[in-house]
């Protein structure tokens, strides 16, 4: 079932840098949610702070309204979260297929010594597991390949094998960060497909970072605009590419004067 996320007065500082600064906002289940604005505004940055890589110095932040300010990631993934990263962490002399099963490692009972002695019970959750992570790479299209060392694939096939990698947890919030950065035009529009179907059959709330404005008009419910780390704006894409303040957060004062 999709979950709700809401962050309220969400500050972040690195000594004496502030990063982030009082950011409020709530996404509603099942919607897909934008995170725009230009370079070093502090969206991947407040992604970090509700993934659990971040914490913030203060603020509260909850998934379906349960404080999870705080958490390290492997707890956040008992609250359904999971999320992509810019640059994806694979490991490349590994089998896409062991690069997926991976994002479900911690589910597996036991310890490592049941592990490397494969007890039989461990051995059945990794065949759950394994079934799991191929039945994601075939809704990809990616079961082609999950035999093949990652290494071999190109950059947004990679893509392809992250996302997989955060749906085996079967998260009710995903995260998604620039997606499409470094794919194709024809990447993009399946990556935009993908997206929907994850929110209207799977039942999962979106929250995406994005500078690809096009998948962001496409996608999206509402966006928050942030500018040097403070929300600059909510509403739908529309009105945030007509804002004024966007505008200029982008492109300049001479550009909103000129759009105004």
């Amino acid at each position: 079932m999709a979950a709700g996320l809401r962050l309220s007065d969400v500050s972040l500082r690195f000594g004496g840098i502030r990063v982030l600064e009082d950011v409020s906002f709530e996404v509603e289940p099942g919607s897909i949610f934008g995170l725009v604005g230009p370079n070093g505004a502090g969206k991947t940055s407040l992604f970090n702070c509700i993934s659990g890589h971040y914490r913030p110095s203060s603020g509260s932040i909850t998934i379906d309204g349960d404080e999870v300010l705080g958490l390290a990631p492997a707890k956040l993934a008992r609250h359904g979260l999971a999320r992509t990263f810019q640059h994806p962490a694979l490991q490349l002399d590994a089998s896409v297929l062991e690069n997926v099963m991976l994002g479900g490692h911690s589910e597996l009972p036991g310890g490592p010594m049941s592990w490397a002695v494969r007890l039989p019970f461990t051995s059945r959750s990794e065949r759950d597991l394994r079934a799991r992570a191929e039945g994601l790479l075939e809704r990809q299209n990616l079961g082609w390949a999950q035999d093949l060392p990652a290494g071999e694939l190109s950059h947004g096939l990679h893509k392809g094998v992250e996302l997989c990698r955060a749906l085996i947890m079967n998260p009710s919030l995903l995260l998604l960060d620039e997606p499409a950065a470094g794919l194709s035009h024809g990447e993009v529009e399946q990556f935009i497909a993908t997206v929907r179907r994850l929110r209207d059959d799977d039942d999962i709330t979106v929250v995406i970072v994005e500078h690809h404005m096009g998948l962001i008009s496409a996608l999206t419910d509402r966006v928050v605009v942030l500018d040097h780390g403070r929300k600059l704006m909510e509403g739908s894409a529309a009105e945030a590419q007509s804002d004024p303040r966007v505008i200029e957060a982008y492109l300049g004062k001479d550009a909103a004067d000129d759009a105004a």
